[in-house]
């Protein structure tokens, strides 16, 4: 049981600016699914769909791919529909058509509808002052074909910003859709790290979100980002006694040090998180949303820790920590663990740490434990439960657990002695 958590832990674990960037990277994905790249240059005024589709006519004579040819039903309804919406954009949409079409969608029938459905799409979609998120699904499953560093020829880094920043669920969706892609691959994700103000927009957005979806779809990313990105050549970790060894192409830890070692990224972190913080200064976060961003960096530590434990336990910037009254102790780890949290008034983050603590202990205990990071730990642990009497009360109940792992218990009494 506890090694399926770890396992899981280890894998992959789940406005109108927006509408510039689908504009933007939308018929790209007709190059994609001929495997080409075409110049295609966008205009941002509104120009007729029949305009729009001759203009992408001279994909045809490219060489075509495998797909599915077999008719999808209600396409063709549906297309008439965004006709309609066009020419009246104030017209309610009809969803029944959206749904029919969405529920057949494949990765072999997706190519031939790319060009009957999204350059209509990406036009409405500049027009429509509803809610787009009917609008913003199909396109997103549309856009599927796209690798993230192809997206990059048409998709500027201030799209992607816009998207990350907008108000609108729908539109966060999208943009961290389109960051996401750049966990398929190591070089993926080292071209999303040169992206400062990408990474940060992804950053504030998954912590200051009140939208709990697009929160657990931040989480998702970055969880998949920083460990594709993870240098495991420096991993030394063993499951049931037995090293395992990862055949994953390495990565190189640049978006690891973008975010703790670029002292605005690394400083957000800090002032979003912390309780002293809250509803202080323009563009900070109420008690709820705060505890909301505090519960989110929980949730991603454990990962880190088993990933890079260094880089989460050692200072980046001295001054920015001492802001929190991190005197002499270090890190985003011993920030989060002992002075995030206002435990005698928000119990329910208090509730949450305690979680953390066993979740993040069991994770570790499935690792290659030195001398240096169990003295941090050590230390960590004695600080914590020092003035938290029941947290003492929960590490203790899971030492004294016969369903706890060995490996568990044996990183309990480590921690205990002196």
């Amino acid at each position: 049981m506890r090694q399926a958590r770890l396992t899981r832990l280890l894998m992959v674990n789940y406005s109108l600016h927006i509408l510039v960037i689908i504009l933007e990277i939308a018929l790209f994905a007709h190059s994609l699914t001929f495997h080409n790249t075409y110049p295609l240059r966008f205009s941002r005024t509104r120009k007729p769909a029949t305009e729009t589709l001759d203009n992408c006519s001279h994909l045809k004579a490219l060489r075509p791919i495998k797909m599915d040819t077999t008719p999808v039903a209600g396409a063709e309804g549906l297309e008439k529909h965004l006709l309609q919406l066009l020419d009246a954009p104030e017209m309610l949409l009809n969803v029944n058509l959206f749904d029919q079409v969405d529920i057949q969608l494949n990765e072999t029938n997706i190519p031939p509808l790319i060009p009957r459905l999204l350059p209509k799409l990406t036009q409405i979609l500049g027009i429509y002052q509803k809610d787009p998120t009917v609008l913003a699904s199909l396109a997103i499953k549309l856009l599927q074909p796209i690798r993230f560093a192809q997206s990059l020829t048409l998709a500027s880094e201030e799209s992607l910003i816009q998207a990350l920043r907008s108000p609108a669920p729908s539109a966060n969706i999208l943009g961290i859709t389109v960051v996401e892609k750049a966990a398929l691959s190591p070089g993926d994700t080292a071209i999303m790290s040169i992206m400062k103000g990408v990474v940060e927009a992804l950053i504030r957005t998954w912590l200051s979100t009140p939208h709990v979806e697009v929160g657990e779809k931040a989480t998702k990313a970055l969880r998949e980002l920083l460990d594709v990105d993870c240098d495991r050549r420096t991993m030394d970790k063993r499951m049931d006694g037995m090293e395992i060894t990862s055949r994953r192409r390495p990565g190189q830890g640049l978006l690891w040090r973008r975010i703790f070692q670029d002292r605005d990224i690394y400083k957000l972190i800090f002032n979003l998180c912390s309780f002293k913080t809250a509803g202080k200064g323009e563009g900070q976060l109420d008690e709820r949303q705060k505890s909301l961003a505090q519960a989110r960096l929980l949730r991603l530590l454990p990962l880190l820790a088993v990933l890079d434990f260094h880089t989460i336990s050692h200072s980046h910037f001295p001054d920015v920590e001492a802001e929190y009254e991190l005197q002499g102790e270090v890190g985003v780890l011993w920030f989060a663990a002992t002075h995030m949290i206002n435990k005698e008034e928000d119990m329910l983050m208090h509730i949450t740490a305690i979680d953390f603590f066993a979740e993040f202990l069991d994770a570790l205990s499935m690792t290659e434990i030195g001398p240096p990071t169990m003295v941090y730990l050590k230390k960590l642990l004695r600080k914590v439960t020092e003035s938290d009497q029941t947290m003492y009360k929960s590490l203790e109940s899971i030492a004294l657990n016969p369903k706890s792992t060995p490996e568990l218990v044996d990183l309990l009494v480590k921690l205990n002695k002196e």
